[in-house]
């Protein structure tokens, strides 16, 4: 069994889909892999309650609590650790978590640590990537899930996917379209990895 550990700050519209993509499509029975748990950083996260309905293990833990990123870390791996051994390897998905992992916590999920970003790498790295697309002129923008790597939003590409930016859009317009693609593609990318 593959244990799949979700990290998420927010609503958490990301790890719901991919929650209901593993449903419909028995990740459990086709891949040996389960979403085991979802974390965040927030208390008030809404994407906790969803994950508690499903039947989905969940834990808080407050990044402001902790003095620095790396005791922070520290204990985020001491929480997914325990859905990581040689017979249930872990992947963690980051699902809208809002935070800057350090080198050490990135290294020690190489190549099992997935993030998505809501722009088409390797273009608008950072924040505020639907603005950034529509003040340069784009004619198109979209969403990368990736591998994390040391190197903020360049890890390697796995999937993509393409929206047009229209005439008259905003960044909240454009975002909610960029979302629903998100949606698509981030378990399809996770069903990829699964399978191999």
């Amino acid at each position: 069994m593959k244990n799949i550990v979700i990290l998420i700050s927010g609503g958490g519209s990301n790890m719901a889909a991919m929650v209901k993509t593993s449903e419909r499509e028995r990740w459990q029975s086709r891949f040996g892999a389960r979403i085991a748990a979802v974390v965040s950083n927030k208390a008030d996260a809404k994407g906790l309650v969803f994950a508690k309905e499903r039947g989905i293990a969940t834990h808080v833990l407050d990044h402001k609590a902790f003095p620095t990123r790396e005791a922070f870390d520290d204990a985020l791996a001491a929480l997914i650790d325990p859905y990581n051994t040689p017979s249930h390897p872990v992947l963690v998905v980051l699902a809208g978590f809002m935070r800057i992992l350090t080198p050490g916590f990135v290294e020690r999920y190489a190549g099992r640590l997935t993030n998505i970003h809501p722009s088409l790498l390797p273009a608008f790295t950072g924040l505020h990537t639907h603005q950034r697309a529509i003040d340069a002129g784009c004619k198109y923008a979209g969403c990368t899930v990736h591998l994390v790597t040391g190197e903020l939003d360049h890890g390697p590409i796995l999937e993509q996917a393409v929206v047009p930016v229209l005439p008259n859009d905003t960044a909240d317009t454009l975002a909610a379209r960029v979302l629903t693609q998100e949606h698509v593609i981030y378990p399809r990318a996770i069903a990829s990895l699964l399978s191999k």
